[in-house]
């Protein structure tokens, strides 16, 4: 299959986890077969941030601001449904600033992929402890350790209606790989939470660290019936909770509920076959719309 691997200069720290993750993805759009012409990933501010410019000339990214790319990706993907939108984000501006759009987004279930770079830390800015380090660690930048609760971003997603939720470790490419296949093709919001590395800021949470303790889950986590939700819900909690061993695989899948879409699609029937992004604007170069009423309105 052709090489989709762009050419721009990647600064990614050697060792960074970050090339795991982009490996991964480059293999999945490959395997999946999806057209790159058909397909927006989005990012925000952060090393994670620079995932577009790294990925694929031929897709378009969009390098948003912090926090706020599952916001802009939401309107890339409403606009346009036939898209594929993957939204690539940290763990910094994903549990902190970008907290609330995460939330949100689970409420709605559009048909999309959120993969954060989760390493504990804000790399870009040179090493504060982020929303998912544990309280306690004291990572190489930190004048003392870190004061603050983690996030448990699995039980967040969970808790915000997430229909496809799952873990990986980004050295493991392999199978970051197949999650990854397994979350695009999922119909509805899905969220990988990715265990990444960060070899210049976080020296607790190493390549090391986290062999010793991965290990992958083998349950059925896909709802088949209504009945199905609480139970595959409260074994995701469970192992979600767990410490001394970190789970990865797919925590919980349930394709039973509608997308936003598809919810839309009740109000505006014509949706998605005539959506925003091929409503036309312009004829022989002159505007079609009208704004003679709304100047009236102003001049009243």
């Amino acid at each position: 299959m052709e090489e989709l691997k762009d050419e721009e200069f990647n600064d990614w720290c050697p060792g960074c986890g970050d090339f795991g993750i982009l490996r991964s993805e480059d293999v999945a759009i490959k395997e999946l077969g999806l057209d790159p012409n058909k397909m927006v990933i989005v990012s925000g501010i952060g090393c994670s941030g620079k995932a577009p410019h790294f990925v694929a000339e031929k897709i378009s990214g969009v390098h948003t601001l912090h926090g706020r790319s599952i916001a802009f990706a939401t309107g890339v993907k409403l606009a346009n449904p036939d898209l594929e939108v993957i939204v690539e984000a940290g763990d910094g501006d994903t549990f902190g600033i970008g907290v609330g759009h995460f939330v949100s987004a689970g409420r709605r279930n559009i048909d999309m992929t959120i993969m954060v770079h989760d390493n504990g830390v804000y790399g870009l800015t040179k090493g504060q402890a982020s929303p998912t380090l544990k309280r306690g660690e004291q990572t190489k930048s930190l004048p003392k350790p870190n004061i603050n609760d983690p996030i448990n971003p699995i039980m967040l997603a969970l808790a915000s209606g997430y229909t496809f939720v799952a873990r990986a470790f980004a050295y493991d490419v392999k199978q970051t790989t197949e999650l990854i296949k397994a979350a695009i093709k999922h119909k509805g919001l899905a969220f990988i939470d990715i265990l990444q590395p960060c070899p210049t800021y976080n020296d607790i949470n190493t390549n090391e660290w986290y062999r010793q303790r991965v290990y992958n889950i083998d349950i059925d986590a896909s709802v088949k019936t209504e009945e199905d939700v609480q139970k595959k819900m409260d074994a995701a909690i469970d192992l979600s909770r767990q410490t001394d061993k970190i789970p990865i695989g797919i925590f919980y899948q349930n394709e039973l509920v509608p997308t936003y879409e598809a919810r839309i699609k009740e109000n505006i029937p014509n949706y998605p076959a005539i959506n925003p992004a091929n409503q036309k604007i312009e004829g022989n170069g002159v505007s079609i719309t009208s704004v003679d009423s709304f100047m009236k309105a102003l001049t009243i």
